[in-house]
């Protein structure tokens, strides 16, 4: 007997709305992350080079998360879902003064 494939929200982060229909949550399913993850590039082809290297595995910038737990301290994309789990992407954000803002201000006088 096959097992049922669960519905999930994935919470699709600000910058990669555009690749997935200006939604914040879309509805899919799966019986693992990786299953998820599948069908939702499989929907939003654009999210696929956004989300995974060319080997296949989650960039390294990006932390998804099954309620509030990292995949990583579980069992990555082969982590398990319950009916009503909700995945979110997190894309690392960098941040700070632009080198050329630090040049043209100078040093910082106390």
């Amino acid at each position: 007997m096959e097992e049922e494939k669960m519905e999930v929200d994935v919470r699709i982060p600000a910058p990669l709305k555009k690749l997935a229909g200006e939604k914040d949550v879309i509805k899919s399913q799966g019986k693992t992350v990786g299953e998820v993850l599948r069908s939702l590039t499989d929907a939003y082809p654009g999210l696929e080079e956004r989300l995974r290297d060319e080997k296949g595995e989650v960039r390294r910038f990006i932390s998804i998360y099954v309620n509030d737990e990292d995949i990583r301290f579980i069992q990555n994309l082969e982590t398990p879902l319950k009916e009503g789990d909700q995945i979110s992407i997190i894309p690392a954000i960098a941040g700070g003064a632009s080198l050329r803002r630090r040049v043209t201000q100078g040093p910082s006088i106390i």
